[in-house]
């Protein structure tokens, strides 16, 4: 998208998820973690509420004014929460509607997350089953979307990778499951990981997600650090910018170092030096890429492998040893 002059794009507000330093999230984590996102450039905090109790939303939101930041609201469909399943469905429901509570005690205008089954369960299903289980989650997300639309707040639906779960893989799927409730208190979130593994192209997903699209999250092809991988990322941000989406971008990554997180996601090994380098060379490259692209500036700092050489990782010693590793394991 061009405005005549040369200069391409949105540029876009980058936040950042505290899963890719901590789980659970407590209320005694949030101002270091405030902090850190703030040196690094992000101008807001996703925020997961995995049990009820972890994080206070009233001292969340104070804790946030005083950073100048804002807040986002994941939530996270663990053991015992399924809206398919009728043993776990009331109090998944209970949970969706205690989210929508909290995202409103923190300012977020939306929920995002793989609102069907429990994540990591699967299992293969023929046309009659599937239009059966979609007939029953459309059921079970009707009174929670009706909760979230009369509070302002909207359910953004997640689909996820087949490794993750059966019902929701595509935009597609999604787009046909919600079809009732879209735009009635549901939306849908796309998160770059999923696209890449699922979607022909994931452009082309985007586009047709449409302005039915109200979460976007963000990491590299290997749920590392944003830029330095096989991304396409001008083609990720024209599609972005051709359904006019004007809503943050948010790093959603993963600590190793929690056994339990660890496992769900699939974290076996270090994704970038540091924790902490993974984050600030995500929102460098964000930073960079967006600038980049609303002053139309010539170059390919949007092909993921060449953003490594642009600083995407840093130039202190240990980013730039990493960076050289990962340069030669290429190359062999």
């Amino acid at each position: 998208m061009t405005d005549g002059s040369g200069s391409t794009g949105i540029v876009r507000e980058i936040g950042v998820n505290t899963w890719v330093w901590t789980s659970p999230l407590t209320t005694q984590h949030l101002g270091d973690l405030a902090d850190r996102a703030r040196r690094f450039g992000f101008g807001l905090l996703e925020l997961p509420v995995e049990n009820p109790d972890d994080w206070d939303p009233a001292t969340a939101a104070e804790v946030l004014a005083g950073y100048g930041m804002g807040a986002r609201i994941v939530g996270a469909m663990g053991p015992g929460r399924d809206l398919i399943d009728p043993l776990y469905r009331a109090d998944t429901q209970d949970y969706l509607r205690h989210c929508v509570d909290v995202a409103l005690a923190v300012g977020s205008p939306t929920v995002a997350g793989p609102f069907t089954a429990a994540t990591g369960r699967v299992w293969r299903m023929d046309a009659g089953e599937r239009s059966r289980v979609v007939e029953t989650l459309r059921e079970a997300l009707r009174p929670v979307a009706d909760y979230a639309a009369e509070r302002g707040v909207t359910l953004a639906v997640e689909p996820l990778n087949r490794y993750e779960t059966s019902i929701i893989n595509t935009v597609d799927q999604a787009l046909e499951a919600l079809d009732p409730l879209l735009d009635r208190g549901i939306g849908l979130a796309l998160d770059s990981y999923h696209l890449n593994i699922e979607e022909r192209p994931p452009a082309a997903a985007i586009r047709a997600a449409g302005d039915h699209c109200k979460v976007v999250q963000v990491c590299g092809n290997d749920r590392g650090p944003v830029g330095g991988d096989h991304t396409d990322w001008d083609a990720f941000f024209d599609a972005l910018d051709d359904i006019a989406y004007a809503g943050p971008l948010t790093v959603e990554s993963f600590t190793a170092d929690n056994d339990t997180i660890a496992v769900a996601a699939s974290i076996w090994r270090p994704l970038a030096p540091s924790q902490d380098e993974l984050a600030r060379a995500s929102a460098e490259f964000l930073t960079d890429h967006q600038r980049r692209r609303a002053s139309g500036a010539d170059g390919d700092s949007g092909k993921g492998g060449d953003s490594v050489a642009d600083g995407a990782f840093g130039t202190d010693g240990d980013s730039a040893d990493w960076a050289a590793k990962r340069t030669a394991k290429e190359q062999q």
